[in-house]
């Protein structure tokens, strides 16, 4: 049972993280070259809020997701939920914490099993997580579906029956079966059409608003983000180089490299 979130306390906290990775060695005698990914980042999401992580390819935005996510693990520094450090935690200890995390990934075409229906696919987080019947594992399936928008009579079709949206609506439903307090979404909607992207927001923001979800949004677009978020980081070489609510980053942008990014905007999804 996770621990409830003491007055002041953020549901999510990254402190001082840093993440560097060794490289083929070059020379035979000479040292490997290493890549600082990640240079002290630190940021906090709030219980019910949304924090965008903005950063072009290679900005190390795809490299705190998967630290938030405990799918790798920081040279230094340390990401906490509910004040529990995730990276310290007992194998058994976070694999039970992670019913409180879930993750939504870029690709809807890549990200769900070809081969088993939408019931095993929405419902393997909670084969994973907790001993739960086939009967109540598909109940919930069908609960998380409809939340999303889609019917039950979808639950015995196959990925490759769906649009991309529909596709990346399944893969929501996946990340709220075990009925997270934070979902991490790795450039949810970048692999879709600009009409689809509004539509698959709008609904992430409905369930937030539902649910009480916290996102951690990453994504190279700051029209996305504003469309979200309450907060926004933006991540240049592994450092967090700005922040700031996305209304006053589009107004009163101050670095360079938020400039460039707000230069390459040339929508902002709607309701």
């Amino acid at each position: 049972m996770s621990k409830p979130i003491t007055a002041g306390q953020p549901l999510l906290a990254v402190n001082n993280l840093y993440r560097h990775y060794a490289l083929p060695r070059e020379k035979l005698f000479g040292p490997p070259p290493t890549v600082k990914a990640l240079n002290g980042v630190s940021f906090e999401v709030q219980a019910g809020k949304s924090v965008g992580i903005v950063g072009e390819s290679g900005s190390g935005k795809s490299t705190i997701a998967r630290l938030v996510m405990a799918l790798d693990t920081p040279t230094s520094g340390t990401v906490s939920l509910e004040g529990r450090n995730l990276h310290a935690l007992p194998k058994a200890e976070l694999r039970t914490a992670r019913r409180d995390f879930q993750m939504v990934f870029q690709d809807p075409y890549g990200s769900l099993d070809p081969r088993q229906t939408v019931a095993r696919i929405v419902a393997e987080p909670l084969e994973a997580l907790a001993e739960t019947s086939r009967a109540v594992q598909r109940e919930r399936a069908s609960e998380a579906l409809a939340a999303v928008g889609l019917r039950t009579t979808d639950m015995d079709k196959y990925p490759h029956e769906f649009s991309g949206g529909q596709r990346q609506r399944i893969a929501i439903a996946r990340a709220l079966i075990t009925r997270p307090k934070l979902i991490v979404a790795d450039e949810p909607v970048s692999a879709l059409d600009v009409s689809v992207q509004a539509q698959v927001l709008n609904l992430m923001q409905d369930l937030q608003q539902q649910f009480g979800i916290s996102y951690l949004l990453i994504s190279h677009d700051l029209a996305v983000v504003n469309h979200l978020c309450d907060e926004v980081c933006v991540v240049f070489k592994g450092r967090i180089v700005e922040r700031g609510r996305p209304a006053d980053l589009f107004q009163h942008a101050q670095h360079e490299y938020t400039r460039t990014l707000l230069s390459a905007v040339l929508h902002t999804p709607s309701r």
